[in-house]
């Protein structure tokens, strides 16, 4: 007789869903209008070409429809979405002037111990707002700019208005076009020429405010020769209601720089997360992309890698863990428009419980990229007979040298190698645990020590709500 699988029908999340009572110091209306546009402009003291970019955005997400591919979005109705949530707080450099009830929230997920242990510079970010922000002094003194985006839009002006969604214009998507007419908060970091921060940077977002959007945007400009770390950690409260992520993310990596950019995404199962990351590569420079999805309820992201200089090079590794009630289209796409290219993609996917998990990938070389080299290797495993897990790779190659290979495998845990480990003693739950450790293990080693720590307590929660 086959044995039968018993599921649980939430996973317990208490870390992440403690909720705070919601104190906002002020919220826009609900919906999206050119009123609450010039709202949000004239609360943040824009400049006035940031108020003409806003509008212009509105716009053109008027005219834009939702994407006809991917997860189903209609559930999503922006009339019920407050675009801008202001905290009962104002940034600081100092932890100890954060309000208590705020505080104690970064404090439970680790923000704190984890600047004091192992990070140059942390921002903090709530609801819509920075409240917290602080660098070391000697990266200062390098001439390292690390503040938040409302800061850099004062303080370096002349360099936000070049940079900004340049990368990621308007136009790309509808939620490209939200973000651009709505944006707060977010990460600012330049990085002069030559200079090796050798210590990570790390913001942190978290979204407190039931049925809100956050729209923070992360500018990070690599000039020749520079080396950074940056670290990005998402969570949210779960709420009976839907809320939003339409972040940016843009990088530029000039002529033999090297970015890493790390990312765990713990949304709450209320929350949709239409994110957008691409980087610009230069001669010589590398861009390597660490990224875990593990919460949502539906994801759609796919940070994209313009390999634009000769021999620039892109890495890209990333694990996604998709449970009950959970629709997570991930992956990321290659462009090579330069000679001599390379990019390696090694992704792992996990579905259980009958959550769905979709990897989708797009490389493109174009007729003047001579000599490229990718190779595209994705993994999935599913946890029992109700999941499901999609792998959809896209290549479009215009030049007959490149090298190209794809490899990807679907499967389930093998119940041999369960037996095996059982009969040495270890119980079915830690044997199957066991097995998707070691599964997302090339994931894990590439994460920075705190954050392969969260991982791997994610993997436990998630495996506890099976039973065998």
């Amino acid at each position: 007789m086959a044995k039968q699988k018993t599921f649980i029908d939430d996973i317990e999340r208490t870390l992440y869903d403690i909720k705070n009572e919601d104190k906002a110091l002020y919220k826009s209306q609900a919906g999206l209008t050119e009123d609450i546009v010039r709202d949000i402009s004239a609360k943040k003291h824009d400049p006035e070409w940031m108020l003409e970019f806003r509008l212009k955005s509105l716009e053109v997400y008027n005219q834009l429809s939702l994407p006809t591919w991917g997860p189903d979005l209609s559930e999503l109705d922006m009339d019920n979405i407050v675009t801008y949530v202001k905290p009962d707080a104002k940034m600081v450099g100092n932890w100890d002037e954060v309000p208590e009830d705020i505080k104690d929230t970064f404090d439970r997920l680790g923000i704190p111990d984890a600047e004091k242990t192992s990070l140059a510079g942390v921002g903090a970010q709530y609801d819509s707002e920075v409240v917290y922000h602080s660098v070391q002094e000697s990266l200062t003194k390098q001439g390292v700019v690390y503040t938040d985006m409302e800061t850099a839009l004062r303080e370096y002006e002349d360099i936000v208005k070049e940079y900004f969604m340049k990368l990621v214009p308007p136009k790309d998507h509808k939620f490209a076009a939200l973000h651009g007419a709505v944006w707060s908060g977010g990460s600012f970091v330049y990085v002069p020429a030559g200079i090796d921060v050798k210590i990570p940077l790390q913001s942190y977002f978290r979204l407190n405010a039931p049925g809100a959007g956050q729209f923070e945007h992360t500018l990070i400009i690599l000039e020749k020769g520079a080396k950074l770390h940056f670290i990005e950690g998402c969570s949210a409260p779960k709420y009976n209601v839907t809320n939003l992520h339409a972040g940016c993310v843009e990088l530029f990596v000039k002529e033999g720089a090297r970015l890493r950019y790390s990312t765990i995404e713990n949304w709450s199962r209320n929350m949709m997360n239409l994110n957008t990351k691409r980087a610009y590569v230069e001669k010589d420079g590398i861009i390597e992309w660490v990224s875990g999805s593990f919460g949502s309820h539906i994801s759609m992201l796919y940070p994209t890698s313009v390999l634009a200089g000769d021999s620039a090079r892109c890495e890209f590794t990333g694990v996604t863990f998709a449970a009950k009630g959970q629709n997570l289209d991930t992956g990321c796409s290659v462009i090579c428009t330069a000679p001599n290219t390379s990019a390696t993609v090694n992704t792992r996917t996990i579905s259980k419980a009958g959550g769905q998990a979709t990897y989708r990938s797009a490389v493109k070389v174009t007729k003047k990229a001579d000599n490229v080299k990718c190779s595209v290797n994705c993994e999935s495993l599913m946890l029992d007979n109700i999941s499901r897990s999609d792998t959809l790779p896209t290549m479009d190659i215009e030049n007959a040298t490149a090298d190209i290979g794809h490899e990807a495998k679907i499967g389930r845990i093998s119940d041999d190698a369960v037996f095996y480990l059982m009969s040495r003693g270890i119980s079915e739950e830690e044997a199957r645990a066991m097995i998707v450790r070691g599964f997302v293990e090339p994931i894990a080693k590439e994460l920075p020590l705190e954050y392969a720590v969260e991982m791997n307590n994610l993997v436990t929660i998630e495996l506890e709500g099976t039973m065998g």
